[in-house]
């Protein structure tokens, strides 16, 4: 799976996208299950413009249910995978903000799925929780493509 995912990241083989995308609904049909949008974890406009495209973007939509652009990165990071463990909650401290994309329909009280390609803490995907949870989404779920269980010692 990290061959996958770095070949969809940094190789940009967005053709990964499609399938993955497919897996991840299948796998994660318990939380797609009566929520309402998946929201993708925003990349920084310059990180975004740099790669060409946001990854968890491309996973998201292939998941079924409506894309919502809920969050805005709005301060650029040090990439995670460059941290380690202990300095990857305040890494992505204040990263995020709420910014609906106008065009979205999002229903009230929603339940939203975050969407990410990969979950090593979860500091990312609680940071963007912490966002819209304080923005009024009754629930946050997640969903990634991959999850990493152990690190290289």
């Amino acid at each position: 799976m990290k061959d996958i995912v770095h070949s969809l990241k940094y190789e940009r083989r967005r053709s990964i996208a499609p399938p993955l995308g497919r897996l991840m609904r299948e796998r994660g049909a318990e939380l797609l299950r009566s929520a309402d949008v998946v929201v993708p974890v925003p990349l920084h406009p310059r990180r975004e413009y740099q790669r060409g495209f946001n990854q968890a973007e491309d996973l998201a939509v292939h998941l079924g249910i409506p894309v919502a652009r809920m969050l805005a990165r709005v301060r650029h990071t040090h990439s995670q995978i460059e941290l380690p463990k202990h300095e990857r909650r305040e890494n992505v401290k204040d990263a995020f903000a709420f910014r609906p994309d106008p065009r979205s329909l999002i229903p009230d009280p929603c339940i939203a799925v975050l969407v990410d390609d990969v979950s090593t803490t979860g500091a990312t995907l609680e940071a963007c929780a912490r966002v819209l949870k304080a923005n009024g989404v009754r629930e946050v779920r997640a969903l990634t493509a991959a999850r990493v269980v152990s690190e290289r010692r």
